[in-house]
């Protein structure tokens, strides 16, 4: 592809540049053998993630919960799931700190060098729908070197509303089609090329475990297909 008028990159973040699912696996599968709870841990991490954070921004688009930020929705879905499964006996402390385990994810093992090496020919953003305090504890916690933290909160949207990546091209000082939309999730790349966003695809089939199924087929509807982020910087000539 033509790079020369790509000024940024914008990238998704849960499943695209961290291991959401075997993260909260591990920390899960931790605390139960600390407080000794018998849970199916992948399960619960499944549940958390599609009923809690995807089911829950779309209530929200119903108007059936307010505007609230990805943390607030992580914790209402949290306290049904440890009541579901038995756990009981966690102080506010323990389980506020489990809730924060969303800001605590592992980037997948090619993250690091394909961001350095991006790093050299581009600004880098996160754009997720995570808010901008966990964003910024996860990059912190796990060595990512952002040039700016953009999350949805800052549009009072969440994606793949127009707003968002339309807001994050405004915020970084391009247009929207100096932008380049990195993700794993095919809905995100749409959403971003409505708004007028270029986009890359970098699909990660081990997001939901060894079972799960992921959408890995070509679409020449993207800019550029990549199998990870060091080979989206060598396609990109970085």
């Amino acid at each position: 592809m033509d790079v020369s008028d790509i000024g940024a990159l914008t990238f998704d973040v849960f499943g695209t540049v961290v291991d959401w699912r075997g993260s909260v696996v591990r920390e899960g599968e931790r605390l139960g053998a600390q407080k000794g709870f018998d849970v199916d841990w992948p399960s619960f991490a499944d549940d958390w993630r599609n009923d809690g954070y995807t089911g829950g921004m779309e209530r929200i688009r119903r108007g059936d919960l307010p505007w609230m930020k990805v943390d607030a929705l992580h914790r209402l879905k949290l306290n049904q799931l440890l009541e579901e499964h038995g756990i009981t006996g966690l102080t506010e402390a323990e389980t506020d700190h489990f809730n924060r385990v969303w800001h605590r994810l592992t980037p997948w093992s090619d993250v690091l060098e394909g961001l350095e090496r991006l790093s050299k020919g581009f600004v880098l953003a996160s754009l997720s729908n995570g808010n901008m305090s966990l964003l910024t504890n996860m990059a912190k916690n796990a060595g990512i070197h952002w040039d700016c933290v953009l999350s949805a909160e800052l549009s009072g949207h969440y994606k793949p509303d127009p707003e968002v990546y339309k807001a994050a091209a405004d915020l970084l000082g391009f247009r929207t089609d100096q932008v380049l939309m990195v993700a794993a999730h095919k809905a995100d790349l749409r959403g971003a090329q409505g708004a007028g966003l270029r986009t890359a695809y970098v699909p990660r089939p081990d997001e939901f475990g060894p079972e799960g199924q992921v959408d890995m087929a070509p679409d020449r509807s993207f800019d550029v297909s990549a199998t990870d982020f060091i080979d989206l910087a060598a396609k990109l000539g970085v």
